[in-house]
């Protein structure tokens, strides 16, 4: 038989062997004796319970009295109104929320927009009100792979990388369904309208820098005319090549670019290095010719006013003038000639001539001591007849342009 079994006959045994009977409450009797009592029935606390709640609100028996109190004013609602108060307290418990520094929160009223939140602790009505939180400062990435059609129509490999923040939360939400999936289109539209409008060499050398610069003044305009909430931080193109299959030949073109390039250098560090001695030489056979032309000018402007003063005296004595010039000129020419010219009287045949230019030149002989004893010993004869002959000389052509003056005066 069940420890409490009804009907028991008074004998209500507990699983923990009392043995003994409860006592009763209401008649104040507890059976003459209190055996060993164990834990409390459930049932029993729960009633309690009830009974105080009941006597809070005012319902329900008295304790010990037995006595029924009058129903209070909040009748048989006492318990809802307990619920209700504690439903109420939760709820606005749960629309406290905190937004932190770097984010930013968005607040929907029955799904419409209401409000964008700055950091700090907020509250909104639950369940009415839901708030979105958006990391306002946190740099994002993203990148991208494509092969695409160049100017002049050739195909390339682009490796392009993004960065971005939010910089609207609101956009970023609510304008557009799936932000960085737009950016992905709008990203790869942008990127082939710059590589279809550059040629295929400046793509793969010196142009990436301006692709780039393309691709990120582009994409920043179609995310403003989308509305998307997004600012471009940094636009990068990673890699640029050839297809695989044509990668070795574009290698090669590569390398002699390369190779032409090195060479132009090599060229212009020669260009550097011979064009001021050049121009070192040019300089110095101008002032040269300068100084030249300078000497024949102011020789030519001497010799003219030269002319100039002996056609003044040429005026006034013609012959004479015209006798000097003749003189002068004739000496002018015979004092550079070697020869030696003799005139003689008429009717006399003998002539002794000396070749005084010879003269002092030694005469090889097979004996050097005959020679040097007969040279040293008659050097004073030689002057003294040297000296005599070209005093002759002098008297005969002095004679000679007197009795020619003459001829010339008859």
């Amino acid at each position: 038989m069940a420890w409490n079994e009804p009907g028991g006959n008074g004998n209500q045994h507990d699983p923990w062997g009392s043995g003994g009977r409860k006592p009763d409450r209401n008649s104040g009797n507890d059976g003459g004796q209190r055996p060993n009592q164990g834990p409390p029935d459930l049932d029993e606390a729960l009633k309690k319970l009830q009974d105080k709640v009941t006597h809070i609100f005012g319902g329900g028996k008295g304790g010990n009295t037995g006595g029924t109190k009058p129903p209070s004013k909040f009748g048989g609602y006492g318990l809802t109104a307990l619920v209700a108060v504690l439903v109420i307290a939760v709820w606005v418990a749960g629309g406290f929320y905190l937004v932190d520094q770097a984010e930013r929160g968005v607040v929907l009223r029955l799904g419409k927009y209401h409000e964008t939140v700055t950091p700090g602790l907020h509250w909104n009505p639950p369940i009415i009100d839901s708030v979105n939180k958006v990391n306002v400062t946190r740099i994002r990435s993203f990148n991208q792979r494509a092969m695409m059609l160049t100017r002049d129509e050739n195909i390339v490999q682009v490796s392009i990388s993004v960065q971005y923040v939010v910089n609207n939360p609101k956009d970023f939400l609510l304008n557009v369904r799936g932000p960085n999936r737009t950016l992905e289109y709008a990203l790869d539209s942008s990127l082939r309208h710059e590589v279809g409008t550059t040629d295929l060499i400046q793509i793969l050398t010196e142009g990436r820098e301006i692709l780039a610069q393309g691709v990120n003044k582009r994409l920043q305009r179609f995310l403003d005319y989308y509305g998307v909430g997004l600012t471009l931080e940094t636009v990068n193109i990673e890699s640029t090549s050839a297809p695989d299959e044509v990668q070795s030949a574009f290698d090669d073109v590569i390398r002699a670019r390369e190779d032409r390039e090195r060479s132009i250098n090599q060229a212009r560090t020669y260009e550097n290095s011979v064009l001021p001695d050049a121009e070192g030489r040019a300089a110095r056979i101008r002032e040269e010719a300068q100084a030249y032309r300078e000497a024949v000018t102011a020789r030519a402007e001497g010799e003219a006013n030269r002319f100039l003063a002996l056609l003044k005296e040429y005026r006034q004595a013609p012959e004479v003038t015209r006798e000097r010039l003749y003189i002068n000129t004739v000496q002018e020419v015979l004092s550079n000639s070697s020869k030696v010219l003799v005139d003689t009287e008429e009717g006399s045949n003998n002539m002794m001539y000396l070749p005084l230019d010879r003269l002092g030149s030694s005469v090889p002989t097979n004996s050097g001591s005959r020679t040097s004893s007969s040279s040293s010993g008659s050097d004073f004869d030689l002057d003294q007849l040297t000296d005599q002959v070209i005093e002759q000389i002098r008297e005969r052509q002095s004679s000679n342009n007197t009795s020619s003056i003459r001829r010339e005066g008859r």
